[in-house]
């Protein structure tokens, strides 16, 4: 049963007079509201927690986040993109055996071009001798007889180099007519040319894709060590909020897009999701659902809402008071009230200790999104092995003008393109567009951005043509599509 308003507010105003005393203990804790670029008004709520710069707070999230243990897992089981928890070193070599790289004829180097009698033929698996016809007999080439092979076979003794068929003309009467002479080695790819014994294959934090997965298996490594998939408990807070597929929408109500939104940022990123749904704005619901978040063994807990300055912002008095919030304000545009805590949990059976780290981000669905890349990717990065798990920044160029906030450092979403060669950047570079209108609650503006433009606090604005930093929000492949042609031999080379 949802408690009385009553007994609501009494609930807030202990916690709070806990935590504003809490912050007046500490120098770390402010209440003044100019560093947020208002002015205190005598009587009118203040944030106890300091204005954090982003970076700063980066670093705090980073520090309290360890890297989840190893696991031992098929190769054909594996996460793409997971990270690996151990080195492989070879122990056999790649190729195995000197292998042709064309199909034609192995011959002895020392012969010239000319008539030479077909012995025997190399096939992948399989030994002929041509008189014989025995399979897997074997023979040994000697001057002036060659054998066929395919390509990937070995070499056959007694040869040392390999004329392509289209240099050869069959005679069918066991002879072959070779066209040309070839050096000592040619066409021959020799045994641990591509991978040596001994040789470090993949090192600890290298990422696994399709081309690692292929290694593996051809160097007979069946499973590997990777880090385990981290643990996330997501929900939304808010009595306003419904499931997505309510219909009609009742009045005053608002369908959840952030659950659905970190829900999938979170398995992109390659943790394990669970959904706690949507908590109303009582404590008894936010304690309900983080009581199951710990039961579940989560490593982390992103809320969403419930973070600002209202009354019914219950997020962050949960947190004082089941853990320890580490920053509750960030200087930053959009998601100020972004709130970073940790909370204990049940030891481990190994009697280990363990905490939940906390993310309460803010309700508006564009500050969600901004602050789950600049906090909560980073954390889960590490936590799955990143050896660097920053956003990738690059270079950008303004397609246009930018106006920038004089308060607050800005995260604009963008629209990375590659621009082609000009005048002014002779070797092209990342163009940079809006995606329009920035307002924190106006979700479309996420859509299809890649980047985020770091903007300083600024009165003013950004002229068009002006180079900017971005952080990369995701890998590129959908950058939009420019008119490109391929490099030749008459292009430019930029020094």
């Amino acid at each position: 049963e949802r408690p009385s308003k009553r007994c609501i507010d009494a609930w807030r105003v202990r916690l709070d007079a806990s935590s504003l005393e809490r912050a007046a203990s500490n120098p770390r804790k402010v209440s003044d509201m100019s560093q947020c670029g208002q002015e205190g008004l005598d009587g009118a709520p203040r944030s106890g927690y300091a204005m954090a710069e982003v970076s700063q707070a980066l670093e705090e999230v980073l520090s309290r986040t360890s890297t989840k243990p190893a696991v031992r897992v098929s190769i054909q089981e594996v996460h793409v993109g997971g990270r690996m928890a151990s080195d492989v070193v070879a122990t056999s070599p790649h190729p195995d055996f000197d292998a042709s790289i064309k199909d034609g004829y192995a011959v002895v180097s020392e012969d010239d071009a000319g008539k030479r009698r077909i012995v025997g033929e190399v096939r992948c698996g399989h030994v002929v001798r041509v008189e014989e016809g025995q399979e897997d007999a074997g023979f040994v080439l000697e001057r002036g007889e060659v054998a066929y092979v395919t390509t990937g076979a070995p070499i056959p003794p007694g040869a040392d180099a390999v004329v392509e068929v289209e240099s050869t003309v069959d005679q069918g009467d066991g002879y072959v007519h070779i066209a040309r002479k070839v050096d000592k080695g040619n066409d021959i790819r020799k045994r641990g040319s591509d991978v040596q014994v001994g040789e470090t294959v993949l090192s600890t934090g290298d990422a696994l894709g399709a081309a690692e997965l292929a290694l593996l298996a051809t160097l007979g490594v069946g499973q590997v060590d990777v880090h385990a998939k981290p643990v996330v408990a997501i929900l939304s807070t808010g009595d306003e909020l419904v499931e997505p597929n309510t219909n009609p929408l009742p009045r005053g109500k608002v369908r959840d897009c952030n659950r659905a939104m970190l829900m999938a940022l979170a398995r992109s990123a390659g943790a394990k999701v669970l959904d706690l749904g949507i908590a109303g704005d009582y404590p008894q619901a936010l304690d309900e659902l983080m009581d199951a978040a710990t039961m579940a063994g989560a490593d982390a807990v992103i809320t969403s809402g419930g973070v600002s300055m209202g009354d019914r912002d219950l997020v962050k008095p949960m947190l004082h008071r089941r853990g320890k919030i580490h920053f509750g304000r960030l200087n930053m545009k959009p998601g100020k009230p972004c709130t970073f805590a940790t909370v204990d949990s049940p030891a481990t059976p190994e009697g280990n200790s363990k905490q939940m780290l906390c993310f309460g981000l803010p309700g508006n669905p564009v500050s969600s999104w901004a602050t789950f890349h600049l906090f909560v990717l980073p954390m889960l990065r590490k936590m799955a092995g990143w050896p660097n798990p920053h956003l990738r920044r690059v270079h950008v160029k303004l397609a246009h003008t930018v106006k920038t906030d004089p308060v607050r450092p800005e995260y604009q979403r963008s629209v990375l393109e590659w621009m082609p060669p000009s005048d002014d950047m002779p070797c092209g570079g990342f163009l940079a567009r809006s995606t329009g209108g920035q307002s924190s609650s106006r979700i479309s503006s996420a859509r299809s951005a890649n980047a985020l433009l770091e903007l300083p606090a600024a009165k003013g604005y950004i002229p068009e043509g002006s180079v900017v930093s971005a952080l990369l929000v995701d890998d590129l492949g959908n950058m939009p599509e420019t008119e490109l042609q391929p490099m030749t031999s008459s292009s430019v080379v930029c020094q």
